[in-house]
């Protein structure tokens, strides 16, 4: 009995100790998950069916946002209004964009998660700030969880038939450049590694 009781405890062990291999080798900030037919290939997951609000209130299905779907790619920011590197990483992105635009034909969503105390703080720091991108609200984070989002800002990329092909949290100066070549790729059809 005892044997088996050690052979067990040492089998856990070992299975949490490759989890955290596995997990410090990712490079991701993000714990990495056993796959699962959802998860298994990033190129087949879609973006969730789950509602945002406009800045003025109007309810708005993730698959109404712009450019979802619409054969060109589209870029979505999770950020909030205390998020320092989330709009750094937005205001840097915004001054590139136009000419990746005229480009690719490619779009920039933006969701604020900030919860209804800070909400009202969206719409003036957005037009303070000059982006002229789109940006909803996820007031309740229902787009947050579905997508899995821990920490932001994190960054998504769809390919033109709104399949999720890349993801990023964290923000470095610099990231854009990386995240607007991809988009290049993406609107070539080029397949992109995570």
């Amino acid at each position: 009995m005892k044997k088996n009781l050690s052979l067990l405890v040492l089998t856990a062990v070992l299975a949490l100790g490759t989890g955290a291999r596995t997990y410090a080798q990712s490079g991701s900030s993000a714990p990495a998950q056993a796959a699962t037919p959802n998860d298994a290939d990033l190129k087949t997951r879609k973006l969730p069916a789950v509602t945002v609000r406009t800045l003025d209130g109007k309810a708005l299905s993730t698959a109404a946002l712009p450019g979802v779907g619409q054969g060109k790619p589209v870029i979505i920011s999770f950020w909030a209004t205390w998020c320092k590197p989330c709009i750094a990483e937005l205001t840097n992105i915004h001054e590139l964009f136009p000419d990746l635009q005229a480009e690719t034909g490619a779009t920039l969503i933006a969701i604020s998660i900030d919860d209804a105390r800070n909400a009202a703080k969206v719409g003036p720091l957005t037009k303070g700030r000059g982006w002229t991108y789109p940006v909803y609200l996820d007031q309740n984070q229902d787009l947050k969880r579905a997508l899995n989002v821990n920490n932001i800002p994190h960054t998504f990329l769809l390919d033109g038939a709104g399949n999720i092909v890349w993801q990023h949290n964290a923000y470095n100066e610099g990231d854009e450049n990386h995240l607007l070549d991809l988009v290049r790729k993406v609107a070539k059809g080029e397949q992109i590694s995570q």
